[in-house]
Order: C-alpha cells, then sequence, then structure tokens
C-alpha cells in the first residue's frame, strides 16, 4: 500500500538544519512543561526562609518547614505511578497537553492560600503535578528525535529545568513568594498553547494502527520533508511497531510471533497479569529500570538536592561570604551553563564517561565541606536556627559549594530515563524512574534535619560524599555507553546475556564512537 501525504509545500530532502530545526521547536512543549517542574520544585527554596519562624503573616517552625521543603517529594511519585498509563491511553501528545492541569490548579492555591493546611494542599500538588509531567516530557523526546542527537535533545530538555530553577530564584530575589507563585502560573499555560503546535510522535501513532498520521508526522519532524525522503526511517519504524503489535505471551512463552492467538480470549485480569510479567519483569525493562533507580539514589543523596529546600539557611550555617539568597540565584546560574556545556559536549565525550566524572566531582566537593565543617564550625551551629550561624564569613566554603553545584549539572539520570526503556513498557517504566527519584528525594529532604542533629554539618555532608563515592563506582562498573545509539539497539543490549561485559567492551565503545562520527561527518 503506498501512502501518499499531502503537504503544504513539496520540498526536497530536508538540510540537516531544518531536520535538527523541526525537533528542537517540536521538543518545545515538553521543555516548557519542565521549565514549569524546575520552578515548582524550586519554590520551596525561595518560600522557606521566608516562613520559618515569620514574625507576621504564615509561619512554620523547623520541624514543619522541613515537612513543607520536602512534602512535594512526598507527592510526586504518586503522580509519577500514574503519568506512565496517561500517556500510553492519551497518547504523548494530548498528554501533554493534560498534565498542566494540576500545576494550574496549584499556582493559584499558593498564591491565596490562607492558613497553613491550603499553603502545605497546595506545595502537595505541585509534587502530584510534577509527578505526573514525567512520563509524557521523557516518551516524547526520546521518540520524536533521532539517535544521533537524542543525547543532545534530551539535555536540552535539562537545560529548560535548570532555567525553570533559575527563574524561580531570581523572582524570589525580587518579588514575594506569593507573587511568585501566580507569575509561575503563565508557563503551565503557554505550555499548553504549545502543543497546539506540535505532532503526535509515530511510534505511538503507529501502534495505534494510524501509519498515514505516523509518516505525516515524521515527514514533519525531519524538516517538514516528503515521504520519499523519511521512507527508510519510516520503513523501519513500522517493522519496530509490528513486532510490538505481537503477542508478547506467544513471544515470552514459545519464541512465536502471531498477532492472533488464544491470548486474545483470555481473562482480561489474567491477561493483564501475563503481561506485567512479560513487559514489566523482563529483563529489558527490569535491568535498565533497577539501573536508572539505583543511579537516582546516588544523584539525590550526593548532595545539592537534599538541601535544595533549606538552601539559604544551610549557606548562612556554612558561613559563606556571600547573601544566602545571592548564592541560590548563582547556583541557578551555574546549573544553565552546566546544561549547556552538557548540551555542546555530550555528543563528543559521552554519557558514560560525562556522569562517572560528575558524581566523582560531587563527592569530592562533599567531602571538602565535611572537613571544613568538622574544623572551622563549632558543633552548636543548626541550619534551621539562625542564632546560631556562625560571625565570620569565609569564601572557602562559598568555592567548594558551587563546585559541588557545578558538579551536579553534569549528572544524567533524566537523559538515560528517556531513552533505555522499550517501547512496550516505556511510559510505565519511566513513571516508576521518576518516582524512586521523588522517593529519595522526599527522604533526602526530610532526613537532613535528622542528619544535623545526629551528626552536624560536617557529619551531613560526610554522609552526601559517601554516597558520591560508592555511586562512582557504580556508575563505572554499571552504566554503558548509550550515547549514537537507536532506541531498538538499546533494547537489544539490555536484552542480552553479557550486559557488564559489553557496558565497559573497549571494542564496542569505540565502534559506536566511529559510528557517531560518521553520523556527524
Amino acid at each position: 500500500m503506498v501512502i501518499k501525504v499531502q503537504m503544504d509545500q513539496m520540498s526536497p530532502a530536508a538540510s540537516r538544519f531544518r531536520s535538527i530545526a523541526s525537533q528542537i521547536i517540536s521538543s518545545l512543549s515538553p521543555n516548557f512543561l519542565l521549565l514549569d517542574l524546575g520552578m515548582a520544585i524550586s519554590f520551596p527554596t525561595i518560600a522557606l526562609p521566608v516562613l520559618l519562624n515569620a514574625r507576621e503573616g504564615l509561619s512554620v517552625n523547623d520541624v514543619q518547614a522541613s515537612w513543607f521543603g520536602s512534602l512535594s517529594s512526598l507527592t510526586q511519585p504518586f503522580g509519577a505511578f500514574i503519568s506512565g498509563p496517561i500517556v500510553d491511553f492519551l497518547g504523548r501528545r494530548r498528554a501533554n497537553f493534560v498534565v498542566n492541569l494540576p500545576h494550574i490548579i496549584a499556582w493559584i492555591l499558593m498564591y491565596f492560600s490562607w492558613d497553613l493546611p491550603s499553603l502545605f494542599m497546595a506545595n502537595a500538588l505541585l509534587g502530584l503535578g510534577t509527578g505526573i509531567m514525567e512520563a509524557p516530557i521523557n516518551a516524547y523526546v526520546g521518540e520524536i528525535s533521532e539517535p544521533s542527537i537524542r543525547g543532545s535533545l534530551s539535555t536540552f530538555t535539562q537545560l529548560f529545568l535548570s532555567l525553570g530553577t533559575f527563574a524561580m530564584y531570581f523572582l524570589g530575589a525580587v518579588v514575594d513568594w506569593r507573587s511568585a507563585a501566580i507569575i509561575s502560573l503563565a508557563i503551565p499555560i503557554s505550555s499548553m498553547a504549545l502543543v497546539l503546535l506540535v505532532p503526535e510522535t509515530p511510534v505511538w501513532l503507529l501502534s495505534r494502527g494510524r501509519e498515514k498520521d505516523a509518516l505525516n508526522s515524521l515527514c514533519k519532524l525531519r524538516g517538514w520533508t516528503t515521504p520519499e525522503h523519511v521512507r527508510e526511517e519510516f520503513d523501519q519504524l513500522v517493522d519496530y511497531s509490528k513486532k510490538l503489535q505481537n503477542c508478547v505471551i506467544c513471544y515470552k512463552l514459545y519464541n512465536r510471533d502471531t498477532q492472533t492467538c488464544e491470548h486474545v480470549t483470555m481473562n482480561p485480569i489474567r491477561r493483564s497479569m501475563y503481561k506485567f510479567r512479560y513487559v514489566m519483569l523482563a529483563k529489558e525493562t527490569l535491568r535498565p529500570l533497577i539501573f536508572v533507580m539505583v543511579y537516582f539514589m546516588f544523584y539525590v543523596m550526593s548532595g545539592l538536592t537534599p538541601i535544595k529546600p533549606n538552601m539559604v539557611n544551610i549557606c548562612g550555617a556554612f558561613g559563606m561570604a556571600q547573601d544566602g539568597k545571592d548564592i541560590v540565584l548563582n547556583v541557578g546560574i551555574i546549573t544553565i551553563c552546566c546544561s549547556v556545556l552538557v548540551i555542546a559536549s555530550i555528543r563528543y565525550v559521552g554519557k558514560r564517561k560525562m556522569a562517572i566524572t560528575s558524581l566523582l566531582g560531587t563527592a569530592i566537593s562533599c567531602a571538602a565541606l565535611s572537613v571544613y565543617a568538622k574544623y572551622n564550625l563549632d558543633d552548636s551551629v543548626f541550619s534551621y536556627d539562625t542564632s546560631t550561624f556562625p560571625k565570620e564569613t569565609s569564601y572557602v566554603p562559598l568555592i567548594l559549594f558551587y563546585m559541588m553545584a557545578f558538579f551536579t549539572g553534569f549528572n544524567l539520570p533524566w537523559v538515560l530515563v528517556g531513552e533505555v526503556f522499550p517501547f512496550r513498557s516505556r511510559a510505565s517504566a519511566q513513571g516508576i524512574a521518576a518516582a524512586s527519584n521523588y522517593v529519595f528525594t522526599f527522604l533526602g529532604a526530610k532526613s537532613l534535619i535528622d542528619l544535623e542533629v545526629y551528626g552536624q554539618l560536617w557529619g551531613t555532608f560526610a554522609v552526601y560524599a559517601a554516597f558520591g563515592f560508592v555511586g562512582t563506582i557504580f556508575l563505572y562498573f554499571f552504566l554503558p555507553e548509550t550515547e549514537g545509539m537507536s532506541l531498538e539497539d538499546i533494547e537489544v543490549f539490555f536484552n542480552g546475556d553479557k550486559i557488564q561485559t559489553f557496558a565497559n567492551d573497549p571494542v564496542i565503545n569505540t565502534l559506536k564512537r566511529l559510528k557517531r562520527r560518521n553520523i556527524n561527518q
């Protein structure tokens, strides 16, 4: 069957610039989701210093402050768990539209919050909405991009997350927290408008039997070109889609490819249980899922993430030679710069080297901060009590803190989430991986006050350093180089029998570098 697609402008093969530009433009809607997400997760950082023991208006004590700073992370996993089914049912494009609704309600409620329950409810809703956003963002960007630029495009999304973080820190420096909340409302509304301009992913359309729409979508995503110029890639996607439509139970049990079998008439509940067993518990899903979850644990607990809600006061407790709000703003700028550097260098450096170096640098920075706190700060210093802060300031902890922020900006767990899972389980696995990140974030943020009580600041950062060093060893042995690999190749890799050997095989990595060089040329 020949599929004809009517296009407004019949063009020759699109230039490389046009092809990349079309993919960047299509990723703007999920990027705005990340902009909003960055603002949401950074909101406690600007609100907490004002609310902590405030003399007028809403006020929280130190225990309530620890809950306010971590509450959104507690509700985020619930949103992440339902994120996958929403994406599979609605499609990537429509899901990108719907998931903005919780944040619109949350920002309005935050602005009008009249007591602590309404304040905490708004923060919890921000967390729920943030969790729901995860699967649409990662699934959409991963499925519309070419293998040669997927790494850069995925890290481009991290740039918007950094921009959102910086934007909230900037708002915290110029307006009060209520005004920051209502200004933030513009971002999810803009994201919903941008969804109207982008196509659905070809892979999802093919999974629904909509070949004509899938081809039309691929033409738009490859530079608004004509069908003959994307035919080879489209045929590969069709073959991949046909494999996905085969009964997974027959394939796993009998190594048989078929779309019509006795399992079609099986009890729906029983069939779902079988599909869960042979899809979600399959090694091509379970292996990358376990790896990403462990990576998230080391990434979150290696320093910057657990202290974000209380960052201003942490800076004061260390006696850093700058105002806490200025430091927070500078951390946002550093994060943006790191995101730009990642975009520019990931195709040449590779994800593996970058991730290992990043976690090692974070660990060293935390260890140095721990040593500084041990020998220069009094044991009575407590970040939740400003009266205990040292009177003398120093540039040493400030430099070390900026180093920690710099290296943290090069960590890549979110980039891997967008590419390591097979299509059948991609949305659900991404939701579970994101949920694990938020669980670790909640545990890290909530345990900060306890770590300080029992181990002071030096012990707290010693714990973070330990997580960083152990995480570096973990990445060295288990992180494969996925830069330049297609999604299907990554799926085959995780389905293999010698995953550890392959992850560090210099011959395989050399072949991938040569393939990437040929693509660049």
